[in-house]
């Protein structure tokens, strides 16, 4: 009887049973790790995996199921599934990281969005690819930031000049170097992106509280360490060493990096042969000490060396068109020896008076010590090629139409010392907060110029412009025989500034409607001395607004408008003419600047975008006009010249592959000048059309596999014009810039796949990969060389074409 009893209670199980099948599996992360605490439900019933990921379940037969996995950490994955016989079934989801979702396109803070600053995530900056990779690299894929130079890091922003951008570190302004004449020159940038924190950039239309520049602002901010780690980045370009740490009970944070470049890879890419190593060094530090939770100090400390030692050899330049083609064949003697040494440190104190009102001060000193030695030597020869395919001779040059040689001598110094003092304060109240500061700065500038260029033509030396003419052989000349250009001059100069700022801002709701909204002004005084010459004193004023709107609508809109009265007090680049005088008198080119622009975050696929439109106009006026070869900039020093910018701006970004952002810039601008009311023509910045891409992709099935896709094009510019001449009889434009850097890595180690065990748990994060720079080989212009046809007395542009398609292998490590 007990057995017929425990028989008829198991029977409803029994039936059950039959009924039902098995689900089971192991839920895994990216990493092909398990996942413990993955809830796993459908309906009413619900199981939960083990310590490895494991689970099991039972699910009804002949019925189809939503079935659930979910966890706190990951996304959510739904499943449908049916099972029609008794067999057990196996499923293993791979459930990806929420923290994928990158930060820059969830609007956190509408503060920075309001004020119009782009964030951009560091890990852009250290990812990308490209020449120069860093913080201008990233900059030069948005809207209204162009630059033709692949081995340059400067930037040109809505039809400005390189001398128009301000650039912050911490809160304190960093300098460009002032001899440097090609990209090729230039180095490493001042910003190491090992160390950065934070990247807020603004385009146009920033507050007050920045400085007096024409164009735009980058804010970086270092970064504070955490933890006591080491990062190694090398490459066949370079290497740099990062170490941070936290000593003295934490009180005493540092984070210092030395970096070494060689760009001998580009250069053996380009078109001319040289015996040439540039090579760059960089130490960099950033100290804090916390002496209370009030009081804070720190240091910035950055020592440059850049030696650039260049033996042209020969050079080899095929130009014109298919029916006209022609050769330039050049032959170098001589060399140039450059070195540019750089000596930066700023002590500054942060104070908390109290919780609504704080106080910094900092005091800095900038050297830069600059010489530009060379004596070089060019023969060439400009002919025409043979262009009918069916002749003997095809490709080869079968006329000269110029020869000639030419001779350049520098021996340039300079010293350049830059001492500043300021306050920063800033009021909490509530939703108003007000920013003020106060700042005084000398600069104490020698340069001693010594450079001349003698042109020669079939053995007669060509005169400088504006001179009587030498018509040898039909006619005797017996002049003297003067260099084609000469500038000999010594320049002591010394300027005084003291500036400051107010400014408030105010966050407040209207109709249901968040609204923020800033007024300031700015005032800048300065004096020059230069050669026993003393200016007047100088004073400008700045008042800027800034107002942004955030409708309760549903959808996610942000609209803002900002301008105002912007102007620039020249620095000693901006005082000398092309000939080396300093002028003084020079007043502050101003513009008025107006800015309006539109914020859309929207869901697509899913995933979060989000549309930018901004749309600008600049009217300058005291313009101090110059003309651009490479990177080096000569201005006229007279402010003779008004002229205007304007232009529309978009950029889309957002997750185009899941988890991973990517953003299309669109841009187009008009800037032209008038000289001394000559008329208005195109200004050496004027690049109508911008096109950037910045792509992030990676394997679905390997996701640690990560490709990066760089691609810029730009409209051309004016081609610039030979020494001496007029520029309204120079406007054709260089060819476009097109240029596609492509990148593939693959993470070994990082903070979601650790291990505990092997070579590989020495590592908190471990890549290797590949990058191919200029992958089209598409040879870009910079700027033109100019060549004399001693027939026609004609000048040809030849351009100087930039780098070819480079491959580099690089590692980066952390421990």
């Amino acid at each position: 009887m007990k057995k017929i009893l425990f028989l008829l209670l198991l029977l409803p199980n029994f039936l059950a049973a039959q009924k039902t099948t098995i689900l089971k599996g192991t839920v895994k992360n990216s990493q092909k790790e398990g996942i413990e605490e993955v809830s796993i439900k459908f309906g009413n019933t619900g199981t939960a995996t083990d310590i490895d990921g494991n689970y099991s379940i039972r699910i009804p037969l002949n019925q189809e199921i939503t079935i659930v996995f979910s966890h706190v950490s990951y996304k959510t994955l739904t499943k449908k599934i049916t099972a029609t016989n008794r067999t057990v079934i196996r499923f293993s989801p791979t459930l990806l990281l929420k923290t994928e979702k990158l930060d820059e396109i969830i609007v956190k803070d509408s503060r920075k969005e309001a004020s119009g600053l782009i964030s951009i995530d560091i890990k852009k900056a250290q990812n990308i690819v490209g020449p120069n990779a860093g913080v201008e690299n990233v900059l030069m894929t948005l809207p209204g930031v162009n630059n033709n130079n692949g081995l340059s890091t400067q930037y040109n922003v809505r039809g400005g000049n390189f001398d128009e951008n301000l650039v912050y570190v911490n809160g304190i302004e960093v300098y460009r170097p002032f001899l440097i004449r090609s990209g090729q020159q230039e180095g490493l940038s001042f910003i190491n992106t090992n160390m950065v924190r934070n990247i807020d950039f603004s385009a146009g239309g920033f507050q007050a509280k920045y400085g007096d520049k024409l164009s735009s602002v980058l804010d970086i901010t270092y970064r504070k360490p955490t933890e006591t780690a080491t990062t190694v980045d090398a490459s066949l370009l370079g290497a740099s060493v990062t170490f941070e740490g936290n000593f003295l009970n934490d009180k005493l944070s540092t984070i210092t990096g030395v970096r070494y470049r060689d760009n001998s890879l580009f250069v053996n890419s380009k078109q001319i042969e040289t015996n040439f190593r540039p090579r760059f060094t960089d130490v960099q530090t950033y100290l804090s000490y916390q002496f209370s939770e009030k009081f804070e100090l720190n240091f910035l400390g950055n020592f440059s060396l850049n030696n650039y030692n260049y033996q042209p050899i020969s050079r080899r330049t095929r130009f014109g068109t298919v029916a006209n083609p022609l050769e330039l064949i050049v032959f170098y003697t001589g060399e140039e020896q450059n070195n540019y040494l750089t000596l930066f440190g700023a002590l500054s104190a942060d104070y908390e008076v109290n919780e609504n009102f704080t106080l910094t001060t900092t005091a800095s000193r900038y050297n830069t010590q600059e010489e530009e030695h060379f004596d070089i030597a060019a023969q060439y020869n400009l002919g025409e090629v043979d262009a009918n395919i069916g002749s003997e001779n095809f490709g080869e040059v079968e006329f000269s139409q110029g020869i000639g040689s030419q001779l350049n001598h520098a021996r340039n110094d300079l010293d350049a010392l830059i001492t500043n003092v300021q306050i920063r304060g800033t009021i909490k109240q509530e939703d108003i907060q007000w920013n003020f500061g106060v700042k005084y700065q000398k600069e104490d500038i020698k340069d001693r110029i010594r450079e001349w260029e003698v042109i020669d033509s079939l053995g007669f030396a060509i005169r400088p412009p504006f001179s009587p003419s030498n018509n040898q052989p039909y006619e005797p000349f017996e002049g003297a025989i003067t260099p084609f250009q000469s500038i000999r001059k010594d320049n002591n100069v010394a300027i005084n500034r003291v500036s400051g700022f107010v400014q408030f801002n105010k966050r407040s709701v209207w109709n249901d409607h968040d609204i923020w909204y800033n007024v300031g002004v700015r005032a800048h005084n300065w004096s020059v001395t230069g050669n026993g010459i003393t200016s007047k004193n100088q004073l400008i004023f700045s008042p800027r607004g800034q107002f942004a709107i955030k409708p309760n609508w549903e959808k996610d809109m942000l609209f803002r408008i900002s301008g105002g009265f912007y102007s620039q007090p020249p620095s000693y680049r901006e005082l000398r003419d092309f000939d080396g005088n300093v002028n003084v008198d020079v007043k502050a080119q101003k513009s008025i600047h107006f800015v309006s622009g539109m914020d859309y975050s929207f869901t697509m696929w899913e995933r979060p975008f989000k549309l930018t439109t901004e749309v600008y106009y600049k009217d300058l006026s005291d313009v101090n006009s110059y003309t651009i070869d490479n990177v080096r900039i000569r201005y006229r020093a007279d402010n003779v010249t008004e002229a205007f910018a304007y232009g529309l701006d978009l950029r889309l970004n957002g997750e185009f592959v899941p988890g991973s952002e990517s953003w299309v810039s669109i841009g187009y601008l008009k800037t032209e000048e008038n000289i001394n009311n000559r008329g208005y023509i195109a200004r050496p910045s004027d690049q109508r059309i911008k096109f950037g891409i910045l792509f992030q992709d990676y394997v679905p099935n390997l996701p640690d596999l990560k490709a990066y896709l760089n691609l810029v094009y730009n409209s051309g510019v004016p081609g610039g014009a030979p020494a001496y001449s007029d520029p309204y009889n120079f406007q054709n434009r260089l060819r476009d810039y097109r240029r596609a850097d492509l990148g593939v890595s693959y993470i070994f180690v990082d903070a979601n796949k650790q291990f505990s065990s092997g070579w590989l748990s020495q590592f908190k994060e471990l890549s290797a990969g590949l990058e191919l720079f200029n992958m089209f080989d598409i040879q870009n212009a910079i700027t033109n060389t100019w060549v004399r046809d001693v027939y026609s007395k004609t000048q040809f542009g030849i351009p100087n074409f930039m780098t070819g398609r480079v491959l580099n292998f690089k590692v980066a490590m952390k421990f």
